[in-house]
């Protein structure tokens, strides 16, 4: 007697191939910094009081120590001028543009270009059209150039070290050389931003809209790359 003949599975039934997730949370994360960063970029536009006092009471407290303290200040200008300088960040970026490229992922190699790129132009972008006065000392640390929100020093960092780990994590890297990444990444973003206050070229709030701003362009690139992911297994 034969068994009966068992149905093939249906199509339904067949397992469905896994949904990549990362782009939906990235957008998610997108909107949230997109709206501070405007509502940050409101209150600099407006000359909020409040936002502009705190921001004189940092920056004077601050530049009260860095005088007091010129090893400090010294090692701030190397780490500013040299380790995280956007030419250095813009650097990896490009070693991480050829690596990609020479490795046949070309269209990432691109995609990686393309955010750093708009990072640039929505960086000098907003600053012109802000056109915040840095701030001024009797006796100046350091010197720079051009309207002062968003800092570029901490956008141009947080774009690079968001999109350099999200590459380390597309290509498999965990355990503990993931998490001396990440730290790594966390301390030079926070520093970059950190010495421009501390040098008196900045306001902390545009160290902190440089943060925002390039947050959200580092989530928005994720998502639209993540995206095509998605739409490939639909």
């Amino acid at each position: 007697m034969q068994s009966p003949a068992v149905p093939p599975p249906s199509r339904s039934d067949s397992p469905s191939p896994p949904i990549p997730s990362r782009g939906v949370t990235a957008a998610r994360l997108a909107v949230v910094l997109g709206v501070a960063s405007l509502v940050l970029l409101a209150l600099v536009a407006a000359e909020w009081a409040p936002l502009f006092s705190l921001d004189r009471t940092i920056s004077v407290d601050l530049h009260r120590w860095a005088v007091a303290d010129p090893g400090l200040t010294h090692a701030n200008r190397i780490l500013t001028d040299w380790v995280w300088d956007p030419w250095t960040m813009r650097l990896l970026t490009a070693v991480a543009f050829f690596l990609l490229w020479f490795s046949g992922s070309r269209f990432l190699a691109c995609w990686v270009a393309l955010t750093s790129l708009v990072g640039a132009l929505v960086s000098q972008g907003v600053k012109a059209a802000v056109g915040r006065e840095r701030p001024t000392w009797p006796d100046p640390l350091d010197s720079a150039h051009y309207a002062a929100f968003p800092s570029g020093h901490a956008m141009t960092a947080t774009v690079t070290v968001g999109i350099l780990l999200w590459l380390l994590r597309q290509h498999g890297l965990s355990g503990p050389l993931w998490w001396v990444a990440l730290v790594v990444g966390i301390v030079s973003v926070l520093g970059s931003g950190f010495n421009r206050v501390w040098l008196g070229v900045h306001w902390s709030s545009d160290v902190v809209g440089g943060w925002l701003f390039g947050a959200c362009l580092v989530a928005l690139s994720v998502a639209t790359y993540e995206g095509r992911a998605l739409s490939r297994w639909r």
